[in-house]
């Protein structure tokens, strides 16, 4: 009887701590946080701006006075760019730049139309440029020539997207209108190279008219 009872009283032990173990509830789940979304960058689009710099001529025979001396420039640009196999940007660019003259015969603005080419790493894009280029080459104090030269450009820059709407460039372009022939009212000058190199800085506003990827700020 005494082996019966003590049985009987662990059954009944077993039985309650099964139901205890039953009624306990089951452990809140935690999902793991979800990881933020990666910025994408998409370069497709228009966009407008405007840069300043430097102008440099680079040769001894180059126009009156010679030398390599600087000119402050100033100017806005336009364009529109589209993004394609992966990193790859094509754009083109139509822009004009205003030259100090103060202190020279020079030409008094540059413009140009161009294509460019280049390779995105996220925010940021190297690429090089080349196209068509026209000088304003109305000079003053007492020379004339016609109204403009035409000529071309090539160079190259890296360029920034801050956020989805403003991005910031560095840039080197060179400009070659070949040589000039300046006019007086008695005699021509003519041999004279007619180049540029200018280093710029810009900022531009990009309309996103494209399709810009999740998490860029």
């Amino acid at each position: 009887m005494k082996k019966y009872l003590l049985a009987s009283a662990a059954i009944a032990a077993l039985s309650a701590s099964s139901a205890s173990a039953a009624d306990m509830a089951a452990r809140p789940y935690a999902k793991a946080p979800m990881a933020a979304p990666a910025a994408v960058y998409d370069w497709t689009g228009f966009y407008i701006g405007g840069h300043v710099g430097g102008a440099f001529r680079g040769n001894s025979d180059n126009l009156v006075g010679g030398g390599n001396d600087g000119r402050f420039m100033g100017g806005g640009q336009i364009g529109w760019d589209t993004q394609f196999g992966g990193n790859w940007v094509f754009g083109l660019e139509a822009n004009y730049s205003f030259l100090d003259t103060s202190s020279s015969f020079a030409n008094r603005g540059l413009g140009s139309v161009t294509g460019r080419l280049g390779s995105a790493w996220g925010p940021t894009l190297l690429y090089v440029k080349g196209g068509y280029a026209w000088a304003d080459s109305r000079f003053t104090n007492g020379f004339t020539g016609d109204a403009g030269r035409n000529g071309y450009t090539v160079g190259g820059g890296i360029e920034y997207l801050f956020n989805r709407n403003w991005s910031g460039k560095i840039e080197y372009q060179y400009y070659d209108f070949g040589t000039t022939t300046f006019l007086t009212p008695t005699f021509a000058v003519g041999g004279f190279r007619n180049d540029e190199h200018t280093i710029k800085a810009g900022l531009n506003y990009r309309f996103n008219w494209g399709s810009f990827g999740t998490g860029l700020f």
